[in-house]
């Protein structure tokens, strides 16, 4: 698939990585697939605030990138679940570096006695703030 085009060089590979995950929510989305294989429903009661068709949306963006599969089992109702491809999954380490400069930038941040470390929940690529 060619990579989008949004107005910037096509050959930077930052600006390419960044087009795949920098939409709202598909950080968020592909967290919850560093744990494991997801259904809508559990989307949905891990993400409060994305609506049913913004998941959808950004699932099929996802899946149109390779980093996502989507796998229908032929079952009355239909169950479908997501799942990480192996091109999804080398997007963890990329994810972890950027939790632990967070991290760091948190700690040395005005006000970092509302937001310390020990404060937050962990998540598979490190701390998460909620």
């Amino acid at each position: 698939m060619p990579h989008p085009f949004n107005g910037t060089k096509l050959d930077c590979p930052v600006h390419l990585v960044l087009s795949y995950i920098g939409s709202k929510w598909a950080i968020l989305i592909l967290q919850e697939l560093f744990q494991g294989s997801r259904r809508t429903n559990e989307f949905l009661s891990a993400l409060p605030g994305i609506s049913t068709k913004t998941l959808t949306a950004r699932l099929r963006e996802l899946e149109s990138y390779g980093l996502v599969k989507r796998t229908v089992f032929p079952e009355v109702p239909p169950r479908v679940e997501y799942s990480l491809t192996a091109k999804g999954r080398e997007v963890q380490p990329i994810m972890a570096a950027l939790n632990q400069v967070g991290q760091q930038w948190l700690v040395h941040s005005p006000g970092e006695g509302r937001n310390t470390p020990s404060n937050r929940s962990t998540t598979s690529y490190g701390p998460r703030s909620r």
